[in-house]
């Protein structure tokens, strides 16, 4: 692992990053932060990267009054203006996609590909948020009143909370704050405690491009911390809108603080992704979308494919087939790019990872591909596990939960209404996938009487979104939307205006008010 701490050590001084950094920012300007130091040990190697600072409950405070007082420059700027800042963004990114991509991959655990293409979606919404710059469109409506004009517009909100998961350190903060900056609001970012460094380095990026183009300071804001930074940015009146995403337990009391004092949630929770199977599915194509589903990110995305529903007339081929490929997956170091799998999070992961196991075995599941902890030459930070398939019935209780691990779970059905009953059964609704040659099954799962989630895919997996379409889903993943498509309106108020050009006052419906 010396060549690896070596490379580490590199991308660190590309990053601008020492052993020793500030995890309080509101740009340039670089607090202590108060708060407990927080130390970032890779999940690779177990190696100690480097540390952030940490911001108190004054250390908040601070923030968010430069914040506010950001907000008042900001918003007068014009949206394409500041899409065009955005823009310089993006290409800032493209020259650090290499460095940040595998800071993204050593600090996280994700294969260096992955990191690649998390960096790659933040500069994919760069671009999408530069051309929505000129696009923040409302509507006109015709007016029942004479010489009178009726539309809508949109304005910014103010400061935006940003709270996001490990898993994704830097693409879900992209996707909030580029969206949000060209709809004119300001970002306070509070990362997941298990990945500061990526926040850091990111923050160092847009200040790059921020000091060239005189920002004020407080547009982008970062604050490391534990979970009570969050619960502050949930119970504060000054943030409009808080994006949290996380686990359904963590979404729940954000919501529920943020919902009390009627601002705005947007949540992104768990997933209980399934695939279901038909007979008319290209089994190729089949295998491996839920070979990558499964094991992308060590089953570490919200988007992993934790569930296959296959038809009994292919349950056999398809397992067999499934665990063939398994025997092929190369677990080990994601820097080097032969290894297809890296390491969970931590060792808390891992016992969550060994908890699933012994549950499944209780209920009487059996294990197609066996599971456990890896350990000896290269997995000495006692993260890396063996990627699991589980032959288990549809009611099994560890089945409706969201483990986040590469533990992959196999139900037969018989009928096709039967499939989207179990694929439709969990409290998660994030993303689903059907695999099929036939239209009218495909249909049918895209139906109102098909899936459930927010997410419906044909003849692909579950995981890999693009970020043109909006992303989130439903029941217990929260309802919030980020990303593509029409997300841009929830980061921003709607204000209808009706304007009369005319000389009487004459009132709608035709109410009578004379004196």
């Amino acid at each position: 692992m010396e060549q690896v701490q070596n490379e580490i050590s590199e991308v660190l001084q590309a990053l601008g990053l020492s052993e020793n950094n500030s995890g309080v920012s509101t740009g340039a300007n670089w607090l202590e932060g108060g708060g407990d130091v927080i130390e970032s040990y890779s999940p690779v190697d177990g190696q100690l990267i480097g540390r952030a600072s940490s911001a108190t409950e004054a250390d908040y405070n601070n923030i968010v009054e430069k914040a506010q007082e950001a907000f008042a420059e900001w918003r007068k700027v014009p949206a394409p203006k500041r899409g065009e800042i955005v823009r310089q963004i993006g290409d800032e990114l493209r020259k650090y996609k290499e460095p940040l991509g595998k800071l993204v991959s050593y600090e996280m655990g994700k294969s260096y590909q992955e990191g690649l293409g998390e960096v790659q979606e933040m500069i994919d919404i760069c671009d999408f948020a530069t051309g929505l710059s000129r696009q923040l469109h409302g509507l006109t409506m015709h007016s029942e009143r004479p010489e009178h004009r009726m539309y809508e517009q949109y304005h910014p909100l103010g400061i935006v909370g940003i709270i996001t998961a490990f898993n994704f350190p830097v693409a879900v903060w992209a996707w909030n704050s580029m969206l949000a900056w060209v709809c004119g609001d300001v970002c306070i970012w509070k990362p997941s405690e298990k990945v500061p460094l990526c926040s850091v380095a990111c923050q160092h990026i847009a200040n790059k491009v921020f000091a060239r183009n005189d920002v004020p300071e407080g547009v982008s804001c970062i604050i490391n911390g534990d979970y009570k930074i969050g619960e502050l940015l949930s119970h504060d009146k000054r943030v409009p809108l808080v994006s949290a995403t996380g686990s359904i337990r963590m979404g729940k009391k954000v919501g529920e603080a943020v919902g009390a004092r009627l601002g705005r949630p947007l949540l992104e929770l768990g997933g209980n992704n399934a695939i279901i199977i038909t007979p008319n599915a290209d089994l190729d194509i089949t295998i491996r979308a839920a070979l990558f589903g499964a094991v992308g990110t060590c089953g570490q995305r919200c988007t992993s494919t934790r569930r296959l529903i296959i038809h009994d007339s292919v349950y056999d081929e398809v397992r067999d087939k499934l665990a063939k490929a398994y025997t092929q997956l190369k677990v080990g170091n994601p820097l080097d790019e032969e290894n297809h799998v890296g390491p969970l999070i931590d060792k808390l992961a891992v016992d969550i990872y060994e908890k699933a196991l012994d549950e499944i075995a209780n209920e009487g599941g059996q294990f197609a591909v066996e599971g456990g902890v890896l350990t000896g030459d290269g997995y000495e930070s006692g993260c890396y596990v063996k990627p699991a398939i589980a032959e288990v019935g549809k009611d099994f209780n560890i089945v409706q939960e969201e483990t986040f691990a590469p533990i992959l779970y196999l139900i037969k059905y018989s009928k096709l209404d039967e499939a989207i009953e179990i694929q439709n059964q969990v409290t998660q609704g994030l993303s689903s996938a059907i695999m099929t040659n036939s239209m009218l099954e495909a249909e049918r799962f895209l139906s109102s009487q098909g899936s459930d989630c927010g997410i419906a895919n044909v003849n692909i997996g579950t995981s890999g979104a693009e970020i043109g379409g909006a992303f989130g889903g439903e029941k217990e993943t929260g309802g919030g939307r980020e990303s593509g498509s029409d997300a841009w309106k929830v980061y921003m108020r709607r204000q209808t205006n009706t304007i009369n050009f005319g000389k009487e006052l004459p009132l709608a419906q035709g109410i009578k008010f004379d004196i």
